[in-house]
């Protein structure tokens, strides 16, 4: 099964990390949660969800995993003021390793300067910064560019979200 490693912070889209991650971990995959501080709790912005990290960045190796997960929310735009999480996600992408981005996530690949050329959506809100980072944005609840990046707009598209990362995870 894979190892999947979730960049999360404070202020994430609740359902956005507890629904695919209990998707990932039902079909046996192995999440590793990551942020600046591991044993840290970091909360949802609805307040429904709370989850210790696992491990610091500093601590881990993209290497080590074989897919990235990155919940929506306020969390990413965080995130991707931390060049150590810009590279973390860009690695990724650039080995052509399985990215699953909804909603606001898409945001830390622009950081990345990952996105140019490929097929993607994420929330109306950043749709025009995907455009102008060179992406082909389609507005649908599920966009799967190449075997590598699915990404969706919202939490009404997580089950559509979920099964197609499921399928690049087999």
């Amino acid at each position: 099964m894979s190892k999947i490693a979730c960049v999360v912070t404070s202020m994430f889209e609740d359902v956005e990390y507890t629904k695919p991650v209990d998707e990932f971990k039902s079909e046996g995959h192995e999440v590793t949660t990551i942020e600046w501080e591991a044993g840290k709790e970091v909360t949802g912005k609805q307040g429904d969800a709370t989850v210790k990290i696992d491990a610091s960045v500093d601590d881990v190796k993209p290497e080590d995993f074989d897919a990235l997960l990155i919940p929506g929310g306020f969390s990413p735009d965080q995130l991707r003021g931390d060049e150590k999480f810009v590279k973390f996600a860009k690695h990724f992408m650039d080995e052509k390793k399985p990215v699953f981005a909804i909603c606001h996530g898409p945001q830390l690949l622009i950081t990345a300067k990952s996105l140019e050329g490929r097929k993607a959506t994420g929330f109306k809100s950043i749709a025009v910064d995907m455009e102008y980072a060179g992406v082909n944005f389609e507005d649908k609840e599920v966009v799967v560019c190449g075997n590598q990046l699915v990404t969706s707009r919202n939490p009404d598209d997580i089950p559509a979200f979920n099964r197609e990362s499921l399928k690049l995870l087999k």
